[in-house]
């Protein structure tokens, strides 16, 4: 059955008209005659029924319905220019992944191996998103996704990656201002605002006393947690797999015991069973649990 949808020229002419309300600048940016723009617009409305301008002599008023379609319309358009850019920016030889991660895991761990797989699989191009809640693998465009283990993967393949435990870290500059025998309760404390009782139950796990475990700032993301560590702004708890090279170098410091009661299981999301799947996602696949598998418990 046909579509019943408007030509291609009328939407662009309608949506810039729309925009500018007026018919004479949508044919200055369209590269048209005012006329023409009228026309594409006198087709459209024809072809839809409805009356998506008042013309009051020269001048031209989006009408409510009008209003609502072109938002609408902006919308499908921008998306179709998306989806056209992302096409044309595809290799001509190869392929390409789209991954949906968590946000901090992403750029904190995952993308600094990425380079070790480019240089094996130079052919493949791994194109992150941003996840921040389970959701339906099937039809979402994602090949795959890397987060945290929860019931609402049910249905879809999970493989556990890394386990995610959480240590205090605070900047060397924060203990010394606190001076020699400050305790952990003597400090700022850092939250991360979707795990707010992260710190009571580390003190429960620990037997730490923490006087009010619910006092201080709170952040969105851990990367906004360790940058605030870093400046001094307090103590925060974190996944110590985020923070390993700042604890090497010496710009974060872990005094405090760690309590592996307070932990998550980051996993790898596919649609499919692994061993029925081919080609670049099982290339990607195999490398991310090496190299989750390489990192030491």
């Amino acid at each position: 059955m046909r579509r019943k949808i408007p030509s291609h020229s009328a939407l662009l002419a309608f949506e810039a008209a729309a925009r500018h309300g007026s018919f004479a600048r949508a044919a200055d940016e369209l590269a048209r005659t005012e006329g023409a723009v009228s026309r594409q617009i006198g087709r459209l409305e024809e072809f839809l029924g409805v009356t998506l301008f008042e013309r009051i002599g020269n001048r031209v008023r989006l009408l409510p319905n009008g209003a609502r379609y072109a938002a609408q319309v902006r919308e499908t358009l921008d998306r179709l220019e998306r989806d056209s850019l992302y096409l044309m920016g595809q290799p001509s030889e190869g392929a390409s992944l789209d991954i949906a991660a968590t946000p901090t895991f992403a750029t904190r761990w995952l993308i600094p191996r990425l380079a070790r797989f480019q240089d094996k699989h130079p052919n493949i191009t791994v194109h992150l998103s941003e996840c921040m809640a389970p959701f339906l693998l099937a039809g979402s465009g994602f090949d795959a996704a890397i987060h945290f283990e929860h019931p609402a993967w049910a249905g879809m393949h999970v493989h556990r990656l890394l386990e995610e435990v959480l240590i205090p870290v605070c900047s060397p500059s924060l203990l010394a201002r606190a001076g020699e025998g400050a305790s952990l309760d003597d400090l700022p404390r850092l939250h991360r605002r979707q795990n707010p009782d992260a710190w009571q139950h580390y003190a429960q796990g620990t037997g730490i006393t923490l006087t009010n475990s619910a006092v201080g700032a709170r952040y969105d993301f851990h990367s906004m947690l360790i940058e605030a560590a870093l400046a001094g702004l307090g103590v925060a708890l974190v996944p110590r797999l985020y923070v390993g090279a700042e604890l090497e170098q010496g710009r974060l410091v872990a005094p405090w015991p760690q309590d592996s009661a307070v932990a998550k299981n980051f996993c790898l999301v596919l649609p499919e069973p692994l061993e029925l799947r081919q080609g670049p996602i099982r290339t990607f696949s195999d490398w991310l649990l090496d190299e989750a598998g390489a990192i030491p418990a």
